[in-house]
Parts: C-alpha cells; structure tokens; sequence
C-alpha cells in the first residue's frame, strides 16, 4: 500500500470551513437526518427490478460502507451497480475521481456528475442539505430513492432476494427484529456516532462526556461477545455489520484522529477482535476494506482536527489472523 499523500490544497482548506459546521453552542456534535426515505418493494413505484438501482458511495465512509458489506453478502453485485468517489472532501463536497486518478474510484458513469451534489440536484433541484454518501438511485425514475443507511441495508437484505446468489441470508429476521433495533439503538449512539460526538466535539466537556460514553459502550460489546459469537442471538446480523464499519476504522482512525484513546481494539478488547475478524474474513467483507480511502478521507479533509494532512502508517491489527488463533 501506498502511504505517500498529497501536500495541503486550497480546496481542502474551503471544505473545513463550509462542510464541517458540525457543532452546536454546547460544542455537541449534531447529525443531520436524512432526507430521502423511499423504499423499493414489489407493486410499488420502486420495484425490484435487476439492473434498474445504483449506489453511489465511499469506501471511507462507514454508512457508505454497510452498503456494500450487505451488497456483497446477499450476492447483488451483478444486479446492483456502483460508483465509488473520491477519499477527498473538497469545497463541492464528495467528488468522483477516474481509477487512474484515485486507485479504487469508480466513476458516475450513469449521471456523468462531477461531484455527488449534483445526483441530489438532479433527484430534487430545491434540495437544501448535506450532499451525503451513500445514495441508493433509480435509473428508470432518474431520482433518488434513499439516503439513510440503514434503510437502505434492509431493502438489499430483503426486496432483492430473486436476485440474490445468497437469498437464504437474512440479518433481520422478523423473530429477532426488536432485539436488533434495541441494539442498534444503544450501539449508534455510544458508538457508531460516539466516535463523532467524541472526535467534532469543540468544547472540553462535550468531549469527555461523549468519549467516555463511547467506552462505556465497547465494554459493554465486549460483555456480550466475551459470551457469545455475534452480538444478537448469537446469530450474525444486521446489528454486526452496523458495528463492524466502526470497528474496522477505530484503531487506525478514531483512536488518533478523534482523541478516543482510551483503550484500544487491538490491545484491550480480545472478544471485539476476535469478531472483527470473523467477519472481516467473510466472503466479499475484506474486499470491502479500503485502508487507503479511509485513513486518507478523515486525515486529509479533516483539516480542522489535522491541518498538516499528514497520515499515520498503522492500519490497526491484522485481521486476517485466524479469530480462533
């Protein structure tokens, strides 16, 4: 791999100061909500066709990345296409890039667009909020369908399923639903977006809350997989991969970057790595994990939290080692 990286740019520069407004008077880090919530199912405007939805995402991105984690595991990818932007954040925000330019870029080539603000103009040319990644399009309506994760991991898990080439997966059973939407609860607020309110905190006191929190939620994890193989049931699920795109950027990402350095993966949580590689190990998982685009996109666009842009080397443990050595 790589480690070299480009020197500080202007527009990097731009994009601190219009794109990370991230906190309010208190120093808290506050989420935007999503804004398109269709779904896709059959008889309705978006039904499951092959070939007809696209995703648009980021391999830095852990919202991004559930998405392509569950793509891949339900065998979509001949039925569901993607384009991938660039690791950079620039004053347009979220750019394409061509392979050559950005090794692991795919470029938009449904919509030509230059940057990902542009699929949201096209989908909607009022639209007024954060020009987020990932987006699940509709060719044939030419607009977007959905923008929030977590919807979207469920309509790959479950409306897709003709299509499939491993439709006897299912990481939301309906008899395990309310202990998965409990969990992932508590799992996104101490820590899937803890790792944020720890890191964009602008304040001493919203930072030491939220880290501590944080940790509070690992230990808690580490209780539950300490006795049991995944997090819910003992059964992989939907609540796994939501965890697993944190886990996978916290040692080399958010212990350093975002001042969560309390303990870490690698050294105080055997049970957390012990699942991580497991998972990691599954088919489609490891091919997924781009340490490039996700050190460089949180080390290089945060300039705010790091204004040299300088990348630590470290990708955290080896996860391909065995979970049961």
């Amino acid at each position: 791999m790589s480690t070299t990286t480009a020197p500080p740019t202007a527009a990097a520069t731009d994009a601190t100061a219009k794109l990370y407004k991230w906190a309010g008077a208190d120093g808290e880090f506050k989420r935007q909500v999503s804004s398109f919530r269709e779904t896709i199912a059959p008889g309705t405007r978006f039904a499951p066709e092959s070939g007809r939805y696209h995703l648009y995402v980021s391999l830095a991105c852990p919202w991004a990345h559930r998405t392509l984690i569950v793509r891949a595991l339900k065998g979509l990818e001949s039925h569901i296409g993607v384009s991938v932007v660039d690791y950079l954040m620039t004053k347009d925000g979220w750019h394409f890039s061509s392979a050559e330019e950005t090794p692991g870029c795919i470029p938009d080539n449904l919509n030509n667009a230059k940057y990902i603000k542009e699929i949201y103009f096209k989908a909607n040319p009022e639209y007024s909020g954060r020009f987020t990644v990932p987006v699940l399009w509709d060719t044939k309506e030419q607009t977007i369908v959905n923008n929030e994760s977590s919807e979207i991991i469920r309509i790959l898990n479950k409306e897709f399923n003709q299509f499939s080439s491993n439709p006897e997966l299912d990481l939301y059973p309906t008899a395990a639903a309310a202990n998965i939407d409990a969990t992932n609860e508590w799992i996104y607020d101490q820590i899937n977006n803890g790792v944020y309110k720890s890191g964009f905190a602008t304040t001493q006191d919203a930072y030491a809350r939220n880290v501590t929190i944080l940790f509070e939620g690992l230990d808690r994890v580490e209780a539950i997989l300490a006795k049991n193989t995944y997090l819910v049931d003992n059964k992989f699920t939907e609540a796994d991969v939501r965890l697993f795109t944190t886990i996978v950027r916290f040692d080399p990402v958010y212990h350093g970057h975002f001042k969560c350095n309390l303990r870490t993966i690698s050294h105080d949580y055997p049970a957390i790595l012990r699942w991580a590689r497991r998972i990691y190990q599954m088919r489609g998982i490891k091919e997924s994990v781009d340490m490039v685009h996700i050190k460089r996109h949180y080390y290089m666009s945060h300039i705010q939290i790091n204004p040299t842009q300088v990348v630590p080397l470290w990708n955290g443990p080896d996860l391909d080692v065995s979970p049961d050595a």
